[in-house]
């Protein structure tokens, strides 16, 4: 038998954590926090067996929720060995994050924001720019983008201005219509 050399496709993927909320502030004097989501509607925080810490001086390190419960529009959270009000001062700030694979699967025609950070949009003329954020208003969301000329625009996630999210290829297909309107 032949020995075999690993490629890079054999090589298991680099975990992938995507932040989810914050921890702001001490609740109590027994060692809880507060976590602000920020999605305030999301679940995930309390369903998952693992998180990832990112403290303020860029430490990271992976643990799991003595206990987490949800407080009105946040969680609060216990945290191993941290069992008085000083104890978790010093967690204030810290990012909280869980695996990209922990997401929940989607229905047809979703996709997570952090999927498609980055993506490509592309007009009938081929591409205008990437996407940099996605912002919701009371009315509608958009996508953030930054042009090839380094320009700032939105583009309405709404049928007249985007064709096609289209995760797996990184990209958003948008209609001449939006390219239009964001470059007036």
């Amino acid at each position: 038998m032949a020995a075999r050399r690993s490629s890079d496709a054999d090589q298991p993927e680099r975990e992938t954590w995507i932040a989810l909320g914050v921890l702001t502030r001490p609740h109590g004097v027994r060692g809880e926090l507060r976590l602000q989501p920020f999605n305030a509607d999301s679940e995930l925080l309390l369903e998952v067996d693992e998180v990832k810490l990112r403290l303020p001086d860029g430490t990271e390190r992976v643990t799991a929720f003595e206990r987490a419960r949800r407080a009105q529009d946040a969680f609060l959270v216990k945290l191993p060995g941290l069992n008085d009000r000083n104890a978790v001062e010093a967690m204030r700030g810290a990012e909280v994050l869980v695996r990209r694979d922990d997401f929940p699967p989607l229905e047809e025609d979703e996709f997570y924001v952090c999927d498609i950070l980055g993506a490509s949009v592309v007009g009938p003329n081929g591409e205008i720019g990437k996407v940099e954020n996605f912002v919701t208003y009371p009315t509608v969301e958009a996508f953030v983008v930054r042009g090839q000329d380094g320009a700032r625009f939105e583009i309405p996630l709404l049928d007249q201005f985007v064709e096609r999210v289209d995760v797996s290829a990184r990209s958003v297909i948008v209609t001449a219509e939006a390219v239009e309107r964001s470059f007036e």
